[in-house]
């Protein structure tokens, strides 16, 4: 997988995942041209035949940090 492409913007709440809808975590921008965007589960059911096929992967799933929880919930 090579990087030579230009960083994409940062993925936000409107980019949703192509196989479910939910927030994507992951922009694959494909060697024959177009991108695809998976939200983390999908990325990782399908994260082996992605590198097969991928110019450059944006992978944002750190954002999935371990959530704190709310003052309200103690």
């Amino acid at each position: 997988m090579t990087t030579a492409t230009a960083p994409s913007a940062p993925l936000t709440a409107i980019d949703r995942c192509d196989r479910c809808g939910a927030q994507a975590y992951l922009r694959v921008q494909l060697k024959g041209g177009g991108e695809l965007l998976f939200c983390a589960h999908h990325a990782r059911e399908h994260g082996e035949k992605l590198r097969e096929v991928a110019e450059h992967v944006q992978d944002e799933t750190d954002k999935l940090g371990t959530p704190t929880p709310s003052p309200e919930a103690g």
